[in-house]
């Protein structure tokens, strides 16, 4: 069979993912601070985009009558007079004092002396320091706020008092480098360092031993029994009983109380003293110094109960970026240039991209009203009575109610806040996986259920301690359908220990309280 090389003409359909399609959709996931960024940055890049500001004129709304409008304009015609003679009088003198006592007024009498004007009033509010830039409303606190030191720049500070020698000193410089935020040290950070300085370890072991004096106490422990013994010993509480405590943290954690009273060799009075000391410690000696700065979470969706009955929801005001086509700059830049050539293709294409960011921006706040709308019409339960109602929900349930994909509203969901009357939620908190429930009653949600089993355990006696089947069954007898397994395993996300620890240490705790 021979073979030919021919053309053939063939049409069809495909989804071609444009680079505003793709923009759009990144916009719809984006956080309120990664949209305010995003805009700022097309602002920039944009002449025709504005970022609507939002000043209110004050007083613009109040409508007074004639006479007192005239009274009002003659008492401070009035009051002006009178300002501006004294402050003609204050001027001449104030200039005959500094020339018979060769200085100035504002030297003696800061708080006393005139209103200075700015040489440039212009760029008086970009620069603070310029004569008469004052705002009107006087200091800003946050100007003389002392930052806070981080955790190397407090022992950077202890260091010079600690180690004085230049090879002490290259040494300290080496662990502090190894130090992470918590104050702690690994274990492999001495070996490294000898190796790479070239030194012996008992040498570098020497120089780790005067670091773990200084302040915070614990600081440079290479493990958790090791900065409860720095803390202990600089208290003079390091005994032997004491030492042996902490060096079997595991059996504490185990809440094997027997055990570590024979290790000790102490009763269980004393035993209970040291438990006592020990909580008061610090296990992350480092934890109290500023390591970055936290962001404060602003809710997209405020949810309020509304005076007609139901839930007024609406989307929050300061996450709303207001941005404005300018179209009078448009059509003066439109009638001095021609739209042909660079500049003419530069102004369309500002255009085009100013129109589709409105455009996306409004579909966007859309699209999040729709979802939370949903949300809020599924969760009416939890929103009158707390977690116990919570319904099991899941994204394909919001999306085929709004009539939109799933993956849309994974999108809106993803790091978006709702403020409502039970608190500030993630979008993503109102979705749950479903539990079954006794003879085909409604499903639970397995959040609801969490909050139940954590209810139920905050709630026990210590002579009558819920084993794993006993919140079983009790559960069963609520409607709810669970597993031993399932029970352990939400236990354990929930950081609780089992029953047999919680027996031993409700005990323990009984007895401090009466002790």
């Amino acid at each position: 069979m021979a073979l030919s090389a021919s053309l053939q003409l063939r049409q069809s359909q495909s989804l071609v993912m444009t680079p505003q399609l793709m923009q759009s959709i990144q916009l719809l996931q984006m956080t309120h601070v990664e949209l305010t960024q995003f805009i700022a940055q097309e602002v920039e890049k944009n002449p025709l985009l504005e970022i609507a500001a939002n000043d209110s004129d004050l007083g613009s709304d109040h409508d007074f009558g004639d006479d007192r409008a005239d009274s009002t304009v003659s008492i401070e015609d009035h009051a002006s007079e009178t300002a501006g003679d004294a402050d003609e009088w204050y001027g001449d003198r104030a200039a005959s004092l500094n020339e018979q006592l060769d200085t100035g007024l504002e030297n003696v009498f800061p708080d006393d002396t005139t209103q200075l004007k700015a040489d440039a009033p212009e760029l008086a509010g970009q620069w603070k320091s310029m004569p008469g830039a004052e705002a009107s409303e006087g200091y800003d606190l946050d100007d003389f706020v002392a930052g806070k030191p981080s955790l190397r720049e407090h022992l950077l500070q202890q260091m010079p008092f600690t180690v004085t020698l230049p090879r002490e000193r290259i040494i300290a410089d080496a662990l502090l480098d190894h130090l992470d935020e918590t104050g702690y040290l690994p274990q492999e950070a001495v070996p490294d360092i000898a190796e790479r300085l070239n030194m012996q370890t008992g040498e570098i072991e020497t120089i780790l031993a005067c670091l773990q004096t200084m302040d915070p106490p614990g600081v440079f422990a290479r493990s958790l029994s090791e900065c409860l013994s720095i803390q202990l010993a600089q208290r003079d509480r390091l005994d032997p009983a004491m030492r042996a405590f902490v060096n079997n943290l595991e059996l504490l954690a185990k809440r094997d109380f027997l055990s570590l009273k024979k290790i000790c060799g102490v009763g269980e009075e004393d035993l209970l003293d040291m438990l006592s000391e020990i909580r008061g410690l610090n296990p992350r000696p480092g934890a109290g110094f500023e390591t970055g700065m936290s962001e404060t979470i602003i809710p997209d969706i405020i949810v309020r109960p509304s005076n007609e009955g139901g839930w007024a929801i609406e989307l929050n005001p300061e996450t709303l970026p207001r941005v404005l086509v300018n179209q009078t700059y448009f059509a003066q830049v439109s009638k001095t240039r021609t739209r042909e050539g660079e500049d003419g293709e530069f102004i369309a294409e500002c255009m085009q991209t100013a129109n589709w960011l409105t455009r996306s921006l409004d579909q966007r706040a859309k699209t999040i009203m729709k979802v939370a709308s949903e949300i809020v019409r599924q969760q009416d339960a939890f929103l009158l009575h707390g977690v116990d109602h919570l319904r099991p929900l899941n994204l394909r349930q919001v999306a085929d109610a709004i009539k939109m994909h799933e993956s849309t509203v994974s999108r809106v969901t993803s790091r978006k806040y709702m403020l409502t009357p039970r608190g500030l939620f993630e979008l993503k908190y109102f979705f749950s996986v479903s539990i079954g429930a006794v003879e085909g009653g409604d499903s639970h949600s397995a959040e609801a259920v969490r909050y139940r089993i954590k209810a139920m355990i905050a709630q026990e006696a210590p002579e009558a301690v819920l084993s794993d089947d006993d919140i079983v069954d009790i559960l069963k007898k609520n409607g709810v359908e669970l597993a031993r397994r399932t029970v352990a395993k939400y236990r354990e996300a929930m950081n609780i220990p089992s029953s047999v620890q919680r027996r031993r240490e409700k005990k323990a705790q009984a007895k401090i309280a009466t002790a």
